[in-house]
């Protein structure tokens, strides 16, 4: 098996490097005899990982941060270092893949964002997304997709044969960092003995952060809790911070960029709830996150929210700020709604596994395989 793993740039690529750390050595887990070699850029080769530890780490050498390169190491190297590799499948782990090569492709998309709201990317990336994940989607055996509502996407805005299709979801993670002490956090963030709900997301707009904002207004200022915004910042934060001036919620809101994982486990265990307000999510990990530490969660009803929800979540329509802020309220206000959800999402996280993505990835390689067998 030859993993594709060119996009990797440790610390800095999200949920794709989650994906990439936590499937490898599931993966192995589940069929010990498996033979992986990581095909990584110089970044990630310059950094232990699951792709270096587990596997036979080959480097592109490329630079990912520079989207010119990266493509150029998908598109034109990989197929070179594959081959001389001897690997049969390769799995593209971020939605692109190589377009041609003497091997049999696999490529998870995991949504498209890029078609569905091309603002969420800009520049050579935007473009790049538009041409290659089509090109990825036509050229692989096989497409996995994290939800029905990503496959649903792929059908209906690409062509792409539903039977083409296996929708894996992805899982959650068995270990936990330490938490940093609620005191600390408390006192670096101002948050005195305030209530706080927790949010955790990109800067990007397809996040919906402003309507979130636009709710948070409208909730009553004696009682108002304040709203933690941890994620990587972007361009769109400055738009977000100057919203919150203007709306008068600056005292009411943090935003805190990358923190790190001690840190985000202790906003868990002092947030009285989780609100997700995205527009469009190909999964929606940090939903089944919040709920597998107990945290009630409100989310979007868009997208494949609802679909990973599965009832454990107040759901609202994410383009009123009204309904935002109604769920918000509706969390603080009755403790039965509370109790009821917290225990609904701990039960709803434990249906989500590594080991069962691993599983189900194993069989789309199976399938794969028979087909070239049977050629």
């Amino acid at each position: 098996m030859g993993l594709n793993l060119v996009y990797l740039v440790p610390g800095e690529t999200g949920g794709m490097e989650t994906y990439a750390r936590e499937l490898i050595p599931a993966l192995l887990a589940e069929r010990p005899d498996l033979r992986i070699t990581a095909f990584v850029n110089r970044e990630a080769g310059d950094q232990t990982g699951p792709w270096s530890d587990l596997a036979t780490q080959v480097v592109v050498p490329v630079r990912a941060r520079r989207r010119a390169e990266w493509i150029r190491g998908e598109q034109l190297l990989l197929p070179r270092f594959a081959k001389r590799a001897g690997v049969g499948i390769v799995h593209s782990l971020a939605s692109t893949a190589p377009g041609s090569g003497s091997f049999r492709r696999v490529v998870t998309i995991h949504d498209l964002i890029y078609h569905l709201f091309p603002e969420a990317h800009t520049g050579v990336r935007s473009k790049g997304m538009a041409i290659l994940v089509p090109l990825a989607a036509r050229r692989s055996q096989r497409i996995i997709t994290p939800s029905v509502s990503t496959r649903d996407d792929l059908v209906r805005l690409l062509k792409i044969p539903e039977e083409k299709i296996d929708v894996v979801p992805e899982g959650l993670g068995s270990t936990r960092s330490e938490a940093t002490p609620e005191p600390e956090l408390r006192a670096r963030l101002d948050l005195g003995e305030r209530q706080v709900v927790l949010t955790a997301s990109a800067k990007r707009p397809h996040k919906n952060l402003l309507r979130l904002l636009e709710a948070w207004a409208l909730l009553p200022t004696g009682d108002r809790p304040v709203l933690v915004l941890p994620g990587y910042p972007t361009p769109h934060e400055r738009e977000l911070r100057e919203r919150a001036a203007a709306l008068g919620i600056e005292g009411d809101t943090r935003f805190v960029g990358w923190v790190s994982t001690a840190d985000l486990e202790g906003l868990y265990r002092l947030a009285e709830c989780f609100v997700y307000p995205s527009l469009y999510e190909g999964f929606g990990l940090p939903v089944l996150e919040a709920m597998a530490r107990g945290v009630p969660v409100a989310c979007s009803d868009r997208g494949s929210l609802g679909e990973v929800a599965g009832g454990a979540a107040l759901m609202f329509d994410p383009e009123s700020p009204r309904a935002i802020g109604d769920a918000v309220r509706n969390l603080f206000d009755d403790p039965g709604t509370r109790e009821r959800l917290r225990a609904a999402g701990l039960e709803r996280a434990h249906a989500f596994s590594w080991r069962a993505t691993a599983r189900a990835t194993l069989r789309t390689y199976d399938i794969v395989l028979r087909e070239t067998e049977r050629r």
